[in-house]
């Protein structure tokens, strides 16, 4: 099974969401602060990480961008509802996800699942091209004139669901059941910064996109011509 850090200082938030995440058959470690939670993010293989953003030492922004610099480890981070800012900043730094507090255990777990689920699913191997952009779904690697670019998990499968589809356009509630794996009601900010941090990666000009169209009140498109 997977094996999940927690980085939460709160010992009730703690206890409740390691003894959770075990009921699943999940392997879980556990840390009360940024630094002990950034040194276990970095030297043990873990296949997610749940990531307090209020931290002791080291805040988990700081952590979730130290860690993206060195590994595409999978991050959902805990926020209060009063830190949305802190919430779109961590998605910008790469999270995959976050959870407002306080939140239920199981909303969690279904995060959990949902994000593992991603990261496991069968895929078509075969790389497609569109122009200088080549993407190959069996290594996870996409190329932009032979260069190798350096996308999340979360990146490259929304990346992959669009390019799968081109020309069709997706609402943002869409892809949240297609890509995060869940019905999401209400704020769908989560789609719109990883649009942007694609953007920012794939386009040479992101403000005036070649293949990751905006279709304006409606939605989001992926144009191979």
């Amino acid at each position: 099974m997977a094996r999940i850090l927690v980085v939460e200082d709160e010992p009730t938030v703690s206890d409740v969401v390691e003894r959770y995440l075990r009921r699943e058959g999940y392997q879980v470690d556990a840390a009360s602060d940024g630094v002990e939670g950034l040194r276990k993010a970095l030297t043990e293989q873990l296949d997610l990480v749940v990531l307090d953003v209020m931290l002791p030492g080291l805040d988990g922004l700081d952590v979730c961008r130290r860690l993206r610099a060195a590994r595409q480890t999978p991050v959902i981070m805990l926020t209060a509802r009063a830190e949305d800012g802190d919430a779109i900043l961590g998605l910008g730094l790469g999270a995959d996800d976050y959870v407002r507090k306080p939140f239920s255990p199981p909303e969690l777990v279904a995060r959990v699942k949902a994000v593992l689920r991603r990261g496991q699913a069968e895929v078509d191997s075969v790389t497609t091209s569109f122009g200088e952009l080549r993407i190959d779904p069996a290594a996870r690697a996409v190329w932009r004139d032979d260069k190798v670019l350096d996308l999340t998990a979360t990146e490259f499968d929304l990346l992959r669901h669009l390019s799968s589809h081109p020309g069709q356009v997706f609402s943002r509630e869409r892809l949240l059941s297609s890509v995060w794996g869940y019905d999401y009601a209400g704020d769908t900010s989560t789609v719109t910064v990883h649009m942007r941090r694609l953007r920012e990666k794939i386009e040479r000009d992101p403000s005036t996109p070649r293949w990751l169209k905006t279709v304006w009140g409606v939605g989001y498109k992926f144009d191979g011509r």
